[in-house]
């Protein structure tokens, strides 16, 4: 019996996860071979996610609305994040690029100067601080490019999510091939001698 609950478990979500794994690996392809198709559906899929984000923010904000004083500033929130994608549609694909760009620039800037405070921390208590304070740098000076050169910013993060398409997708095909050994190591001994 267990045998066969065991082999019914793993047919039913082994699959999954090799579907996923071949989904990501196909991504992760298909942005390195069409990197100006990839540039395209990524504007756009900012501007889906910030309406998706906005329209359940705002349903979010008006079911709490009887237990949450402060409701309203979820509300705003997903107002200006379901405008935000309309936008972005309307104006397709600069707005969605230029947000991409201006986020991970801010996100870089901040990480660095974050990273120069905690190194001056660190020397201040006797502590190692050079090599915070060498990442610190290095990602202002990314976050200062990123600014001055959005079309590199864009190619960047494209290839960062290439590239993590394709290491996912290995894994998951990897780990679903595994789970289905180790589900037949287990069904083979719990068979009867």
């Amino acid at each position: 019996m267990a045998d066969t609950q065991i082999g019914r478990a793993v047919k039913a979500g082994w699959w999954a996860v090799v579907v996923r794994g071949l989904l990501a690996l196909s991504v992760g392809i298909l942005i390195l071979t069409r990197p100006m198709d990839s540039v395209a559906a990524f504007a756009l899929l900012i501007a889906f996610w910030a309406v998706m984000q906005g329209i359940t923010t705002t349903v979010h904000a008006f079911e709490l609305r009887s237990t949450a004083p402060h409701w309203w500033v979820l509300l705003l929130s997903g107002l200006l994040s379901w405008g935000f994608g309309l936008a972005a549609f309307y104006y397709y694909p600069g707005l969605s690029l230029a947000f991409a760009v201006a986020w991970t620039s801010w996100w870089l800037l901040l990480g660095g100067f974050v990273g120069i405070w905690v190194a001056m921390m660190e020397r201040s208590a006797g502590m190692p601080w050079g090599f915070t304070l060498a990442v610190g740098i290095l990602t202002t000076a990314a976050g200062i490019v990123a600014f001055a050169s959005p079309p590199i910013t864009i190619a960047a993060l494209l290839s960062l999510i290439a590239t993590f398409a394709i290491i996912i997708g290995v894994v998951l095909l990897a780990a679903a091939f595994r789970i289905r050994g180790a589900a037949d190591t287990v069904a083979s001994a719990m068979r009867p001698a």
